[in-house]
């Protein structure tokens, strides 16, 4: 399908608030691009600057070696999916669908053929003779995804397609559109979204944005087991990152860290012998703590639990800066709430922070 390339890209209003700035990204044929990061950080923008809905206030978007930054949208080859569907409540399913090619005066036997092969592949054929407001949410977001497949497009943009929908439908719409990205395997796909699972799932590559730029793209098992800064490590995975204040008490392979006197050598991160006694950070997802008897990372009493079945989350109580300390243990642990419980980690999936930024990729 297409390429895209953003080479310094910046987006500011009125030439003084800069939303976006120096965006650089490559973007090849056949990926599902994930944007994600906090409300505000520029994602739905950046996403509308690509199909030419916002003007690009520097630097230059290409699309397969071509600059489009004052091509109109409609120029572009490019579809977009809203989280509002967006269909004409008084039309077909299959009118809904073929109105774009419509527009563009294609042959009847043409629209046919292309909103019936789409509607194939989103299992709307019995729906083509409905209006909008006989469908379920699911339905409507695939009518709405089968409106720009019909038109061909070299990219798709989906801005928070499932964000209407309830917890079962976005499970089921987004397996769909995962089951589509197979079935189009050259097609390129930017997508924004909230939603940790989302992006996890159904990315190639994951863009996190972050002050007005790129904290870190990669793949998702890539920001989630390397993360390079600690506001990717925080951002990536659900429940967050614990961070805790530390100090680096030994050097080498196996670096030793304590966090309050408890200590745990890791073997994650490399260190240097001017690292001894750098104050840092040690950061541990809460899947990866476990109970221990002997040497631990961290001691506290659980002030909380969750349950879950599968798994039950722990609250620590809060320590002396406020920080809050959470573990996710498998199985069920009823009997530990207002008790101590020593934790210690996989020494491989331990990671060290120093102004922020992981050691890492120093």
């Amino acid at each position: 399908m297409a390429n895209l390339k953003l080479t310094d890209v910046g987006k500011a209003y009125g030439g003084t608030v800069e939303v976006l700035k120096n965006i650089n990204l490559d973007i090849k044929t056949g990926e599902l691009i994930v944007f994600v990061g906090p409300s505000g950080c520029g994602k739905s923008t950046l996403l509308r600057m690509i199909a030419g809905l916002e003007q690009i206030t520097s630097g230059t978007l290409e699309i397969d070696g071509t600059v489009v930054n004052d091509v109109p949208p409609s120029e572009r080859g490019i579809a977009m999916v809203f989280q509002s569907y967006a269909l004409y409540p008084h039309m077909t399913v299959y009118d809904n669908m073929a109105f774009a090619l419509r527009l563009a005066k294609k042959p009847e036997g043409e629209i046919r053929k292309a909103v019936e092969a789409a509607a194939a592949k989103l299992d709307l054929t019995q729906y083509l003779d409905r209006l909008p407001k006989a469908l379920s949410g699911g339905q409507r977001q695939r009518v709405a995804i089968g409106r720009s497949i019909v038109r061909d497009p070299k990219v798709f943009l989906f801005d928070e397609p499932l964000s209407n929908l309830d917890a079962a439908l976005r499970v089921a719409t987004r397996i769909e559109i995962a089951q589509l990205k197979e079935q189009m395997p050259e097609s390129t796909m930017i997508y924004v979204t909230h939603d940790q699972v989302e992006a996890m799932t159904l990315a190639t590559r994951i863009v996190v944005l972050a002050n007005k730029g790129i904290a870190q793209v990669g793949s998702p098992l890539e920001l989630y087991e390397r993360p390079k800064s600690e506001f990717v490590a925080q951002f990536i995975g659900s429940p967050a990152m614990n961070l805790l204040d530390g100090e680096i008490v030994g050097t080498g392979e196996q670096t030793r860290v304590q966090v309050d006197g408890e200590g745990i050598a890791v073997s994650n991160v490399p260190t240097e012998a001017g690292d001894m006694g750098k104050r840092v950070r040690i950061g541990i997802r809460p899947e990866d703590f476990v109970e221990t008897d002997g040497e631990s990372i961290y001691d506290g009493r659980v002030d909380y639990i969750e349950a879950l079945g599968e798994v039950t989350i722990l609250y620590f109580e809060r320590r002396t800066n406020g920080d809050q300390v959470l573990a996710k243990l498998a199985g069920i642990h009823d009997e530990v709430r207002g008790k101590d419980v020593k934790l210690t980690a996989d020494p491989a999936k331990v990671h060290i922070f120093h102004d922020g930024k992981s050691l890492l990729y120093r």
